[in-house]
């Protein structure tokens, strides 16, 4: 009996039900899912950007999700890396990266080794990026804030 065992990659940074989805569809088309967390120094690679919530936490959290089997940290750029170290059967991805330059290279390396990449429909409604822009927005309004009970000054 074989068993197949599915890769989802990405980010899960700001943990939202995009997240949640993917990682749902992808353990309904595969035996044993493994949760690829980029790294903070991959995602600074890939991304351009650091992440809100920390590596070690952001494992923490994918890890205890019911579909994940297993949770890694993705410290390589390179796919084909992660492949040769992991040895999956099927490659899941937001269906953003389907048709660019990115997603059809990433297809071509995987036929090469009998993986299969499958796409999932990308959540619209949140996105880290949305998230991220969101929290940017609120940081110069939250620099000059003031508690309304501010204890630091009083007298007890």
């Amino acid at each position: 009996m074989t068993r197949t065992v599915g890769y989802a990659g990405g980010a899960f940074d700001l943990f939202h039900i995009g997240h949640l989805n993917i990682l749902k569809h992808a353990k309904s088309q595969c035996d044993y899912l493994i949760a690829g967390v980029l790294s903070d120094e991959m995602l600074l690679v890939t991304k351009g950007a650091v992440p809100v919530v920390p590596l070690a936490e952001r494992l923490e959290i994918v890890r205890h999700i019911a579909f994940v089997d297993e949770a890694i940290a993705e410290v390589a750029e390179d796919k084909m890396d992660t492949w040769r170290t992991l040895r999956f059967d099927v490659y899941f991805k937001g269906d953003d990266w389907k048709g660019t330059e990115r997603g059809r290279l990433l297809e071509r390396q995987f036929a090469e080794v009998g993986v299969d990449v499958v796409y999932f429909p990308y959540t619209v409604s949140t996105s880290s990026t949305a998230l991220r822009l969101a929290l940017k927005a609120l940081a110069p309004n939250a620099a000059g804030h003031r508690p309304v009970h501010d204890y630091s000054n009083s007298e007890r």
